[in-house]
C-alpha cells in the first residue's frame, strides 16, 4: 500500500533526527521542553490550516516563539525552568483552542494536528524530515563537544570555548526543528514517543554518547516501523501504536536490568507473544471474491442509502461507525485498504468527509468518487438556501442563485431533508448502473422502492409538524446541523449550543450567556443534544432556562445496529418523534409511516 511505503520512508528519515536530537534531550534534561515545543506548536498549526499557508512554517514559528518566551522568562531567578516551560506551554495550548474554536470555527482538523497521521504523509513531509536529519547530523558534528561541556563540565566550558549561551540556543533550535518535522507523523501530543523514549531506552544500557546516538537512531527506526506494521494488523491509529511500542520496549529494557536474566527472558517472550497475537487478530473483509461490487461509503447515512439501492449485488464498507462524529474522524489502516479495493466510492460532500481525498491518494485507488451532495440545494450557515436557477437571495426555505459564491459556510448536512435523500438515491442508482450494467434493472427497482418510502416519510413528518402552531416550532440544537430539517418542516432553530457547523468548535461563556437570553426572549420550547457528541452543555442550558430537555438527536450519524435509528428512515423517524415531543411539551409524538 502506498501509505505504508510513504510511512516507512518518513520513519527512517525522522529516526536520524530523532535519535541524534533525542540523545541530547535525554542527556541535558530537555524532555519536558521537547514535549512543550510539540504542544506549543498547536496554535501555529491551526493558523496555518486556517489561513492556508504551510503547516511546517506555522509549527516552527510557534516553536521559535515558545523558545524565545521560555528563554526570556527564565532570566528571572525566582522562576524555575520547568515552571517557565509549563507556563508558556499552557498559554500556547489555550491560544490554539481559542483560535480553532472562535476564530476559524474549527476548520482545522484538531485531532490530526494533535495526534498526526502516518497514513497521510506526503512529499513535503518527507522533505522536511530529510532536512531535519541533515540539520541534526551537521549540528551534532559541529556542536556535540560544546553541548557536552556545557551540560556536564560548566567550570571547564569557557576554557574549551564552550562558554557561550549560543550553544544552548543552537541545541534548543535543533530540538524545536526536529519536533516540528515529526508533527505530521505523530502529532503534537505524541512527539515525545518518537524523539525522547528511544534515546531514554538506550540510555539504560550505555553511557557512551556515540553509542547512545547510534542506538537511538536504530531503535527509533525499528520501533516506528514495528508500530506502523502493528497498526496495519490491528487497525489502530499509527501514531498511538508507535507510542505504545516505544513504551513497551522501554519497559522491557528496564525489566531486563532489574530482573534476573531468566525472568527477563520470560517477560520478553510474553511481550513478544502478545504483540504477535494481537497482530494476528485481523480478519478479512466480507465481499471479497464473492462476485459482489465492492463499494465504500464515507458516512453512516450514505452507507445505508447505498445498501438500500445496491441490494445483494454490492458489498458496502462504511468508513464511519454508528454514533461517531465525522468531524473528529481519524483514518485507520483498514480504511485505506478498503478505499484501495473499492470499485466506486460514495461520499457525503462538504467538510464532513473531506478526509476521503487523502484516503484515496494514500491508497492508490483509481475508483470513481461520487459526491452525493453535488447538485443538491446548498444551505449556507445563517439560514439561507441556494439553488441553481433562481435570481434572489431569501431566508431559509426559499431559493437563491450563486451557491458557494455567497458569504458563509456551506452546510453539508443535506440528508436531514428526505427530498435531498431521494435525489441522492437517484445518483446512487445511476452510478451503480454505470459500473455494473448487468444489475441496472435491480438497481432501478430498489431505488424506486426507496424513493416511495422517502416520499411517504416526508409526507408523514410534514403532517406531524403542521399540527403544531409555527410560533411553537422553536428549538435549540447541539450544533448547526439541522437546518435542512428545519427548512423542510417550518421549524425555527433559534440557536445552537456549539456555534458552528462542526462539533470541534467550543462555545465561550459569552456565547452560552447570549444563547440563554435568546432562548428566553424567543420562547424556545426545547433544547436537544446529539448522540455523537457530549451532552453536558445542552443539559446545562436546558436546566438554566427551564425549557424542555429534548434529549439526544441523531445529528451526524445513524444509531447502532439493532436500534430504531440504525437505518436512514429509522433515524428520521426517531428525530421527528423526539423533536415533536419537545415542541409539544411531551404532549404528542410523531407517528411516521
Amino acid at each position: 500500500m502506498p501509505f505504508v511505503k510513504e510511512g516507512v520512508i518518513e520513519i527512517l528519515l525522522l529516526s536520524v533526527a530523532a535519535g541524534l536530537a533525542g540523545t541530547w534531550i535525554v542527556l541535558r534534561g530537555l524532555s519536558f521542553y521537547s514535549h512543550g515545543v510539540g504542544t506549543a506548536s498547536f496554535p501555529g498549526l491551526v493558523l496555518a490550516d486556517g489561513l492556508g499557508f504551510s503547516a511546517a512554517i506555522g509549527a516552527f514559528g510557534m516553536a521559535a516563539v515558545f523558545t524565545a518566551l521560555s528563554a526570556l522568562i527564565s532570566r528571572s531567578r525566582r522562576t524555575g525552568a520547568d515552571s517557565v516551560t509549563a507556563l508558556v506551554l499552557v498559554t500556547c495550548l489555550a491560544a490554539g483552542v481559542i483560535l480553532a474554536s472562535d476564530v476559524f470555527g474549527s476548520g482545522a482538523g484538531v485531532d490530526s494536528l494533535l495526534f498526526g497521521s502516518l497514513l497521510a504523509i506526503g512529499p513535503a513531509d518527507q522533505l522536511l524530515a530529510a532536512i531535519a536529519a541533515v540539520v541534526a547530523l551537521v549540528s551534532t558534528r559541529l556542536f556535540s563537544a560544546h553541548w557536552l561541556a556545557r551540560g556536564f563540565d560548566q567550570e571547564s566550558a569557557p576554557s574549551l570555548r564552550s562558554g557561550s549561551t549560543w550553544f544552548d540556543l543552537a541545541l534548543l533550535a535543533v530540538v524545536a526543528f526536529t519536533v516540528t518535522a515529526a508533527l505530521s507523523a505523530v502529532g503534537a501530543l505524541l512527539v515525545v514517543a518518537l524523539i525522547v523514549v528511544p534515546a531514554a531506552t538506550v540510555r539504560l544500557v550505555t553511557r557512551r554518547v556515540q553509542t547512545m546516538q547510534t542506538g537511538a537512531v536504530a531503535l527509533a527506526a525499528v520501533e516506528g516501523i514495528l508500530g506502523l506494521w502493528l497498526s496495519v494488523k490491528t487497525d489502530a491509529p499509527p501514531g498511538a501504536t508507535v507510542a505504545v511500542v516505544s513504551g513497551l520496549v522501554f519497559a522491557l529494557v528496564l525489566a531486563t536490568r532489574n530482573l534476573r536474566r531468566s525472568r527477563a527472558a520470560a517477560f520478553a517472550i510474553t511481550v513478544l507473544g502478545l504483540a504477535l497475537a494481537i497482530a494476528g487478530c485481523g480478519d478479512g473483509r466480507a465481499g471479497e471474491g464473492d462476485g459482489r461490487i465492492t463499494v465504500v461509503a464515507t458516512t453512516t447515512q450514505v452507507a445505508d442509502l447505498v445498501a438500500e439501492v445496491g441490494g445483494d449485488r454490492v458489498e458496502v464498507t462504511g468508513i464511519l461507525r454508528p454514533n461517531t462524529d465525522p468531524h473528529e474522524y481519524e483514518p485507520r489502516p483498514s480504511d485505506v485498504e478498503a478505499v484501495g479495493d473499492a470499485a466506486i466510492i460514495f461520499r457525503n460532500g462538504g467538510d464532513i468527509d473531506q478526509w476521503i481525498e487523502t484516503l484515496v491518494d494514500e491508497s492508490g485507488s483509481e475508483a470513481e468518487t461520487v459526491d452525493l451532495g453535488a447538485g443538491l440545494p446548498v444551505r449556507i450557515s445563517g439560514g439561507h438556501v441556494h439553488r441553481t436557477g433562481s435570481g434572489s437571495d431569501v431566508p431559509a426555505g426559499g431559493t437563491t442563485a450563486g451557491g458557494a459564491d455567497e458569504a458563509g459556510d456551506t452546510d453539508p448536512h443535506w440528508w436531514h431533508d428526505p427530498v435531498n435523500a431521494g435525489a441522492a438515491v437517484a445518483t446512487i442508482r445511476s452510478s451503480l448502473s454505470g459500473i455494473d450494467p448487468e444489475g441496472r434493472s435491480g438497481y432501478r427497482a430498489d431505488a424506486s422502492a426507496m424513493s416511495r418510502r422517502l416520499n411517504s416519510l416526508d409526507a408523514s413528518i410534514a403532517r406531524c409538524f403542521a399540527a403544531i402552531p409555527p410560533n411553537r416550532r422553536r428549538i435549540v440544537t447541539e450544533h448547526d446541523n439541522f437546518g435542512y430539517f428545519a427548512d423542510r418542516y417550518g421549524i425555527r432553530v433559534v440557536g445552537t449550543v456549539i456555534p458552528a457547523l462542526t462539533t470541534e468548535a467550543q462555545p465561550s461563556a459569552g456565547d452560552l450567556a447570549e444563547l440563554e437570553r435568546t432562548i428566553e426572549d424567543e420562547n424556545v420550547e426545547a433544547v436537544f443534544s446529539e448522540t455523537s457528541a457530549p451532552d453536558d452543555l445542552s443539559h446545562a442550558v436546558a436546566t438554566d432556562t427551564g425549557v424542555t430537555d429534548g434529549g439526544p438527536l441523531y445529528g451526524d450519524s445513524l444509531g447502532d445496529s439493532g436500534t430504531a435509528a440504525s437505518s436512514y428512515i429509522g433515524m428520521m423517524r426517531e428525530n421527528s418523534d423526539r423533536i415533536m415531543r419537545g415542541v409539544s411539551g411531551e404532549m404528542r409524538g410523531c407517528e411516521v409511516e
